[in-house]
């Protein structure tokens, strides 16, 4: 009998509630808040729809990584200490399941494959046809260095004001790269607030475009853009990495994965590998990304004054961006006579696929009903302006931010068939690709 009540005795000692209580007082209570949290973050994610893609992976993380006596997720692994090198052998040697799929955080790897199906997904034609566009984007920038701005006068170290400025670009991939280089202590706050704001986007810029942009304007319709040929589309990649790259060394992963996946898209030869990265390893990279970014969110590093504060200026960072774009667009308007929208200055902030639908309720056809069914959601032509502006975000966010690019997040590609299980509310990639090729 004594053999049994061992047993039991062992077992009950093994269990997460023996580890909740054996910590006992303020670190029981930051678990059990870490876990509430993350069932919050997944009911936004799965009810609410916010960039539920990554959000519920994220979320889920962070629920896995707060379970105690999980021993999944070893923080001490990877922050040793300021100057410290991080030991890898030890890593594969000691740790656990997330410990394992951190290592593509950590080295780039996630983030830089994420953008090779972004650039299969994305048709520079529009930027092609009217490099004056670029000058959206650099607008955009705007909010990145408000942000930076406002995180300094906050306190933050410039690292660590670098990686929350960033989520001024609207671009998830590009927020986890550079923050994992610069400050990968605050890589869950900073993830989970820009995805957050991201979702939101529809209901940050209506305000902010009805506020700096007259209705006159709005309603403005803009002329088709010339059509672009195959040629023109394959240089453009290869002339972009080589020149930016040249400037820019260090965005070189991100930037050249790209273009890589976009010569791919355009080339002609290569459809299956184009097909490849754009559906099966994105979602796979998205699988991993997601638990892996979620599993930095502990209590200790994510329960302080600093997530308060990132939140805050993550909000502005967006702001400023839109309103930058804004700007710029209706100076632009004013300099071509009337033939550019300035809501089309919001495109610099790069969750775009998000943003249209803010820009159909408040543009030229916003009497009619927009419906996020079959593509319908702007006219060809209009949808092609909204993402031109998101490009100058590599030099623009790289310079200040060193060694870091603000990428684009522009999923718009070359026509395909639609993808296969596409849910409403679900992948919205997919649905803005459709709004390109079958926009009426």
């Amino acid at each position: 009998m004594s053999f049994v009540a061992d047993i039991f005795e062992n077992l009950a000692v093994q269990t997460g509630f023996s580890a909740l209580v054996a910590n006992g007082g303020l670190p029981a209570l930051k678990t059990i808040i870490m876990l509430v949290v993350s069932c919050v973050l997944l009911y936004m994610g799965i009810v609410k729809k916010f960039e539920p893609l990554l959000l519920v992976g994220i979320a889920f993380g962070m629920l896995l990584t707060n379970l105690p006596g999980s021993g999944i997720y070893h923080p001490e692994l990877w922050y040793a200490g300021a100057g410290a090198n991080i030991n890898f052998g030890e890593v594969l040697h000691e740790g656990g399941f997330l410990d394992i799929l951190y290592l593509g955080v950590k080295l780039g790897v996630y983030p830089s494959l994420i953008f090779m199906g972004v650039g299969a997904m994305t048709d520079f034609g529009p930027l092609i046809s009217n490099p004056k566009s670029l000058l959206l984007g650099a607008a955009a920038q705007f909010g990145v260095y408000a942000a930076l701005l406002g995180a300094v006068a906050l306190g933050f170290s410039g690292n660590v004001a670098a990686s929350i400025a960033i989520i001024g670009g609207a671009d998830g991939p590009t927020a986890i790269w550079l923050t994992t280089k610069l400050a990968p202590n605050y890589l869950g706050a900073i993830a989970i607030a820009a995805y957050s704001y991201m979702a939101l986007i529809p209901l940050i810029q209506p305000p902010i475009m009805k506020l700096i942009v007259p209705l006159k304007e709005r309603q403005i319709k803009m002329e088709q853009l010339r059509n672009v040929t195959q040629t023109e589309k394959i240089i453009f990649p290869i002339m972009v990495t080589i020149v930016c790259c040249l400037i820019l060394p260090s965005v070189a992963a991100l930037l050249g994965c790209l273009m890589l996946g976009n010569l791919w898209a355009n080339c002609g030869v290569c459809d299956r590998l184009s097909d490849t990265v754009q559906n099966a390893l994105m979602n796979i990279v998205t699988i991993f990304l997601g638990i892996s970014v979620g599993a930095t969110a502990t209590a200790e590093q994510f329960l302080s004054p600093d997530t308060i504060k990132i939140v805050f200026l993550g909000l502005c960072a967006f702001a400023f961006a839109t309103a930058g774009g804004l700007v710029v667009g209706r100076i632009m308007c004013a300099v071509t006579g009337g033939k550019i929208n300035p809501l089309i200055g919001s495109a610099g902030v790069s969750a775009q696929s998000l943003q249209l639908p803010a820009d159909a309720r408040h543009g030229p056809q916003r009497g009619r009903r927009h419906r996020l069914r079959r593509g319908r959601w702007l006219p060809a032509g209009r949808v092609r302006w909204l993402m031109v502006g998101a490009l100058p975000q590599t030099p623009g966010g790289a310079l200040p931010l060193h060694p870091a690019g603000a990428l684009p997040r522009t999923p718009l590609g070359p026509p395909g068939p639609r993808p296969r299980n596409l849910k409403r509310g679900g992948e919205r990639t997919a649905f803005f690709r459709g709004a390109v090729h079958n926009g009426r």
